[in-house]
């Protein structure tokens, strides 16, 4: 390899692994590197992360991949970082972490929601920011310090969210990106800057100063300073842009453009978007908007954390188990063979906010196959949730592209065919979040003039999967029962809950 040939660098922080991309001038990819990340749970619902240990294996993992590719920090000709939405990561005002991360999949503000929905906030908020009240938004984790942790909240200096943090940690600049901070209820999606009548409603305008300034995806937010640089092997100076909201990332990857497409993202969320000119009033649903990287475009989309992290959790149980094992023990069985169910919602519902996680119908005939297969199916189900209302939204949609991991499973996305009924298509990216931040990056430095143009450059193979129309039936009559049990779980919830009072 040349030490005169240049390449850009891209950054994914996920919900379990923190990954480093390198891509030449042509996107062909030099080299991956990754590390696992640990999410802690101190209490029931909580889900933090460490922000030191976060830098220190972001750094690592940079350091590491360049060592390994052969390539020096003068080579990198711009950095882009990708990151999971939603979320708190904070600075105090002296400039360090106030405490551990808070991610989106965390669930201790959930009183507080319900109490905003008893107020009736959602109706407010919803025009001005096109987002439904989450427990992970930001704007909920801080109205919980603020009545929980009152010292904390008095010490925020800064609000960031988790690629925030890592581009901070690179260049020492703060700034929070529009694709991510467009989706935080601190945002006048209109307007497309933060609105303080926000901050009022939800009682947190004490935190209107530590907004920092917006940055867009691809705007250059900052240099590599000296410390970062002897730390990742960088070169000072080199460029870092705003980066990607990796929802946003991997619509970009999937190659979605116009309103013929969706995108199913399987990851720790399970999410469906589109891609829209302007914004639309009165809806079917309340579907989340947010600010997508070309002008006059939005992504739209639907989202729960109930996709293929409930698979690692229960893999998790029972020792470790090969994804080949796994996908083999599944298809070993009839499609749609047993009345055998399970409720995807071990970080979050998209049924309600009281709903967990739990098989139902198990019998003493049931293997663990069969318990795999109910997971398989129950992922799927609840994905069909979202897939069904944006196909209210997206009328003219008939091909889902699917990314994540569930999607180098033949088995698993043969189900969502069946299940749905829809042409799937499964584009060839091995890592969408760091070929989006890269991507991101070459247009910030001129390689391109826009998102537009970037990705009419970089075309990726897609395979197709037809759906098989006699297993659809069958399908369709088992998430029917789905359907009804999630609703019989909602009614028992609300009689508890008249109870209580």
């Amino acid at each position: 390899m040349s030490d005169k040939e240049t390449f850009w660098l891209g950054i994914d922080c996920g919900g379990t692994y923190l990954k480093a991309g390198l891509y030449d001038a042509n996107g062909r990819e030099h080299g991956i590197n990754r590390q696992s990340l640990q999410t802690t749970s101190p209490l029931p619902g909580y889900a933090e992360r460490d922000m030191h240990q976060l830098w220190q294996q972001c750094a690592a993992t940079i350091a590491g991949l360049l060592q390994h590719a052969g390539v020096s920090g003068e080579q990198i000709q711009g950095v882009g970082i990708s990151a999971q939405g939603k979320g708190l990561f904070l600075l105090d005002k002296q400039e360090q972490p106030l405490g551990n991360a808070i991610l989106s999949s965390d669930r201790r503000a959930m009183d507080i929601v319900q109490r905003w929905q008893q107020d009736g906030i959602p109706e407010k908020l919803y025009p001005v920011t096109r987002q439904t009240l989450w427990t992970g938004h930001p704007a909920s984790l801080l109205r919980w310090i603020k009545e929980n942790e009152p010292q904390r909240y008095a010490q925020i200096g800064c609000v960031l969210m988790g690629h925030d943090y890592l581009r901070w940690c690179l260049t020492g600049v703060k700034g929070c990106e529009e694709s991510n901070i467009s989706e935080s209820n601190l945002y006048n999606m209109t307007r497309g800057q933060y609105d303080p009548q926000l901050t009022r409603w939800l009682d947190i305008s004490d935190i209107d100063n530590a907004l920092p300034p917006i940055v867009g995806s691809a705007e250059i937010g900052g240099a590599i300073t000296a410390e970062a640089a002897a730390l990742t092997g960088l070169a000072a100076g080199t460029p870092v842009v705003g980066g990607l909201f990796d929802v946003v990332s991997t619509a970009l990857c999937a190659g979605i453009e116009d309103e013929f497409t969706l995108n199913a993202v399987m990851g720790t969320w399970a999410v469906t978007s589109g891609i829209t000119q302007g914004l639309r009033d009165h809806e079917a649903h309340p579907y989340v908007y947010g600010r997508y990287v070309n002008d006059g475009q939005y992504i739209v989309h639907e989202a729960s954390p109930t996709s293929s992290g409930n698979l690692e959790w229960f893999t998790a149980q029972w020792g470790t188990l090969s994804f080949a094992e796994i996908n083999q023990a599944v298809a070993s069985l009839p499609k749609a063979g047993s009345e055998l169910f399970f409720l995807p919602f071990l970080y979050g519902s998209n049924a309600g906010l009281e709903m967990n996680s739990g098989f139902y119908g198990i019998q003493a005939l049931h293997t663990r196959a069969h318990l795999l297969q109910a997971v398989y199916e129950g992922v799927i189900f609840s994905h069909m949730t979202h897939i069904n209302r944006m196909r209210e939204r997206f009328t003219q949609a008939r091909t889902l592209r699917v990314t994540g991991g569930p999607a180098h499973s033949d088995v698993w996305m043969q189900m969502l065919a069946d299940v749905s009924g829809l042409c799937i298509e499964l584009p060839q990216v091995e890592e969408t979040g760091c070929f989006g931040a890269a991507l991101a990056a070459r247009v910030g430095t001129g390689v391109y003039r826009n998102f537009s143009d970037a990705q009419r450059s970089v075309q990726h193979p897609v395979r197709t999967l037809l759906p098989d129309m006699t297993a659809h039936e069958r399908y369709q009559h088992k998430y029917h029962h789905y359907q009804n049990l999630i609703s019989a779980l909602q009614g028992y919830h609300a009689r508890i809950k008249e109870h209580a009072l």
